[in-house]
C-alpha cells in the first residue's frame, strides 16, 4: 500500500495555503496550516471564508485545485444563552458576530477513471504540487440570527446533497439554492422550525439525564418523564 511522505504533505499544504491567500485575501478569506493530533499527524489546510464568498472559493478549489471529494458538512449553534426546563441558564461561547458555524471537510484525492483498456500506475512517492492528496477544512461563520443561511455547493460536489440536507434537518441552517431539500433524519411531518440540535430547545435535565423535549412525539410528554436514569 502506497502513501505520500510527511515532506510531500507539508509541501502540498504550504503551496495550498499560499495559493489560497494570494487568490482570495482581498475577499477576507484566510488559509493556514492545521495538524491532526492522531495517526500520522499529517497537516491539512484550514480556511476561514465569509459565507458570501463560499461559492467562488468552492469552484476554485474544485476546478482549479483538484479538490474532488466532499466528505462532510456539519453545523454548530452558538447562542448567547439558553434555558433548561428547570429555569437554569446555560451559556455557550457565542458572540454577536458568531452565532452559527458551518464546517465543510474536503479532500483532494486525485482519482481518475481510466479509459477502457488503459492502465495507469501511480507512484505516490513521485507526486508533486496539486497531484498530492490533501485535506481541507472550511469554516463559515454567521452572526446571531434567527434565519442562518449559506449558499449551497450541491452543484459543485455531489457529496454536498445529503450533507446539506442533514445539516439543515438537525441544525436548521438553510442552504440557499439547494434542490429538493427535505427531512432525512427527523420525521417528515416534523413541525416547521424544529431542528433538534439548535440550543434554544429546552432540555429536561435531571442528574445528567438529558433529552430533548417531546422526544416521543410533538405536544406529548416523553414516556420516561417521571424517571431518572
Amino acid at each position: 500500500m502506497q502513501s505520500i511522505s510527511s515532506e510531500q504533505n507539508l509541501s502540498a499544504v504550504e503551496l495550498a495555503v499560499n495559493e489560497t491567500n494570494k487568490r482570495f485575501e482581498e475577499a477576507g478569506v484566510t488559509a493556514e496550516a492545521g495538524q491532526h493530533r492522531s495517526g500520522r499527524k499529517f497537516s491539512f489546510v484550514q480556511i476561514n471564508c465569509p459565507p458570501n464568498h463560499w461559492v467562488s472559493l468552492a469552484k476554485w478549489l474544485r476546478f482549479e485545485q483538484g479538490v474532488d471529494y466532499l466528505s462532510m458538512i456539519t453545523g454548530i449553534h452558538f447562542p448567547l444563552e439558553f434555558e433548561f426546563i428547570d429555569g437554569q441558564k446555560g451559556y455557550n461561547p457565542g458572540t454577536p458576530e458568531k452565532g452559527w458555524e458551518v464546517v465543510i471537510h474536503l479532500t483532494r484525492k486525485g482519482i481518475k477513471n481510466p479509459n477502457v483498456g488503459e492502465q495507469t500506475v501511480i507512484n505516490a512517492s513521485k507526486l508533486t504540487g496539486i497531484e498530492i492528496p490533501l485535506e481541507y477544512q472550511i469554516s463559515l461563520i454567521l452572526p446571531q440570527t434567527d434565519e442562518p443561511k449559506v449558499p449551497s455547493v450541491q452543484s459543485i460536489w455531489e457529496g454536498a446533497d445529503w450533507n446539506e440536507k442533514e445539516t439543515w434537518d438537525l441544525v436548521g441552517i438553510e442552504f440557499e439554492g439547494h434542490q429538493n431539500m427535505m427531512r432525512v433524519l427527523n420525521p417528515h411531518d416534523s413541525p416547521l422550525g424544529f431542528h433538534p440540535l439548535q440550543k434554544q430547545h429546552k432540555i429536561r435535565y435531571h442528574d445528567h439525564n438529558e433529552m430533548y423535549d417531546d422526544a416521543q412525539g410533538f405536544m406529548r410528554k416523553p414516556l420516561d418523564s417521571d424517571k431518572k436514569k
